[in-house]
């Protein structure tokens, strides 16, 4: 392909811009000596990228230096990149030019060509969408064309045309013209400013706000901004930060042009730039939002969300076991054993997941064979053990594999929710077999043997509940196991001491039908069930045979206790066998 002649000197300066490009030394760019901590490093950065920063610098050459500066840190912020770069001159570890790009998969290369011939090659070594072109006497060819022995060539290529210092064909044309088109090749910096939102990022508004952010458990990452702060370059930190921690943290933007009242009233608004917030939980129960103030670098955003994750999880010490879960109270309680030195991303996710749903702990374990680990059965690390309200403990699952954050969140909420209902299933079993007990403690079965105790001399007044059926057992078991409980019922007599003033108890009238007999010749056998006011010391009774419910019993009651009862006298003393 034939290029005007016009353009050789244009492209001529693109390869001695690249050229220069690749060879300027990081330490310069952030103003820094080699010898300079990290700390210095970072601080070095950070105030000349606010100050090139294209959001805020419009000077001519500001953008340029603005990605010459990101270029510097990226190398010198890497530990392993500073110290190829100290050693060979090249980030990538290897002395050369172009030997960091092995395989062609990005880079680029100048060289003389050989025998003397006066051309020179340059290019970029890369993939699909490779561009090489060849300079001769008498004009640009294209790769491979015909043409005189002398020139050089300029070859671009990798994935976007980009080399190690993200800096390829379409940055020259952009950061030399400008946006917009030149020779037939648009800017990529063109095309992104042009692009709309990212659909990747969900659109938040006051609605889903308050319906699926705000004290759900889940770690957010928001842009707040509007449509004329709109910056690409942003978007696609957060569109790498959301990926990579998918499952932990979900990523979301505020259109504050079209809420300006929602956005101001969260303390959000942008004034001057987009701005960036995490909705955290890092005070109590409740989320609030944190707002992120470094560097526009996606390894510092991801870790300043990682801090912002939950921590609800108690770390237990090994050597102070104890797997109490929650201390009494109703919450089972689930414990996560693996080798970390610090609590799991996964796991403190989780544990914001499922607040005021389970307790969470967690534990470092350095060997298995740990006997205080054998004890809970565990043979595999990393390990979940669960424990229910009851104290009952279960090994949910034992060397656990995890393909990536996301899965993993999936699965281990799959396993907890199994657990939360069987718990539910044991708490409700429980609380069956207590209120059985506690009835049958409550309102004992008067017999023989129990007589005078229930019955007796020492007690004022005897309320008995008498049935005939299983059914009618059960209606005054709950009426009764109710009345005993009121305050009216439990007066203190001045001649029984501490004993109460009232005593309850069942009687099987199936079973013993000269008790009521001794009150009526009938024995009331015409009636399922009836409630007699017995007072053993004055040998008098009081029958009830009416409609038996909690209100007419405690009404009952009451008028025996104020005395507006008639009682009759006993026509024999009642025997039981």
């Amino acid at each position: 392909m034939k290029i005007r002649r016009p353009s050789l000197v244009i492209l001529w300066l693109l390869c001695l811009s690249a050229l220069e490009a690749r060879s300027i030394d990081p330490y310069k760019v952030l103003g820094v000596e080699k010898n300079a901590s990290q700390r210095e490093i970072q601080k070095a950065f950070h105030k000349l990228s606010l100050q090139y920063h294209p959001d805020k610098n419009k000077n001519k050459g500001a953008q340029e230096k603005f990605s010459e500066i990101n270029n510097a840190y990226e190398i010198l912020s890497d530990e392993e990149k500073k110290k190829n770069y100290d050693l060979y001159g090249d980030e990538k570890g290897n002395p050369g030019f172009d030997a960091g790009n092995p395989g062609g998969h990005g880079g680029y290369s100048y060289a003389g060509n050989p025998g003397g011939h006066g051309g020179y090659s340059y290019f970029t070594n890369g993939g699909p969408g490779e561009t090489h072109f060849s300079f001769r006497p008498g004009g640009w060819q294209s790769a491979g064309g015909q043409g005189a022995s002398q020139g050089f060539s300029y070859h671009f290529g990798g994935s976007g045309g980009q080399s190690p210092f993200n800096f390829g064909f379409d940055d020259i044309f952009a950061s030399m013209f400008g946006r917009g088109r030149f020779g037939g090749f648009e800017s990529a910096r063109s095309q992104s400013g042009s692009k709309g939102p990212s659909k990747s990022i969900r659109s938040i508004n006051s609605q889903v706000f308050r319906k699926e952010v705000v004290n759900k458990g889940m770690t957010w990452l928001l842009l707040f901004e509007t449509p004329t702060l709109m910056n690409n370059h942003l978007e696609s930190v957060v569109e790498e930060v959301g990926h990579s921690l998918e499952g932990v943290v979900k990523v979301g933007r505020v259109n504050c042009e079209s809420e300006p009242s929602f956005c101001k009233d969260l303390g959000t608004y942008p004034r001057k730039v987009p701005r960036l917030f995490v909705y955290a939980y890092k005070h109590g129960d409740s989320g609030s939002l944190v707002e992120y103030k470094g560097d526009l670098i996606a390894k510092d955003l991801r870790t300043f969300c990682r801090e912002n994750l939950p921590q609800f999880s108690k770390r237990v010490d090994l050597n102070h076991l104890k797997f109490s879960f929650g201390d009494g109270d109703s919450l089972p309680g689930v414990m996560l054993l693996s080798s970390k030195k610090d609590t799991p991303t996964i796991w403190r996710a989780l544990s914001g997941l499922y607040l005021k749903r389970f307790n969470f702990y967690d534990l470092q374990v350095h060997d298995v064979s740990d006997p205080a680990i054998r004890k809970l059965g565990i043979n595999a690390l990393p390990a979940i053990v669960g424990s229910l309200s009851n104290g009952e403990k279960h090994i949910l699952k034992a060397g656990i594999s995890v393909k990536d954050m996301n899965t993993a969140i999936n699965e281990l909420s799959a396993l907890l929710d199994g657990f939360e209902r069987q718990n539910k299933k044991s708490d409700s079993s429980r609380a069956r077999k207590a209120q059985t007990e506690s009835v049958n403690e409550q309102i004992p079965l008067l017999k023989g043997a129990n007589f005078d105790d229930l019955c007796g001399q020492s007690s004022p007044l005897c309320i008995i509940g008498a049935f005939r059926s299983s059914r009618a057992r059960k209606e005054l078991e709950s009426i009764l196991s109710v009345v005993s409980k009121k305050s009216f019922s439990r007066k203190r007599s001045s001649s029984s001491g501490n004993r109460d003033s009232i005593s309850y108890a069942l009687l099987d009238a199936s079973k013993q039908p000269a008790f009521l007999n001794a009150f009526d010749k009938s024995g009331y056998k015409s009636n399922d069930k009836v409630l007699v006011a017995y007072k053993h010391r004055k040998g008098k009774f009081a029958i009830y045979a009416k409609e038996l419910n909690t209100e007419e019993v405690e009404q009952f009651i009451s008028s025996v206790l104020n005395g507006d009862v008639t009682f009759t006298k006993t026509r024999q003393p009642p025997k039981l066998t």
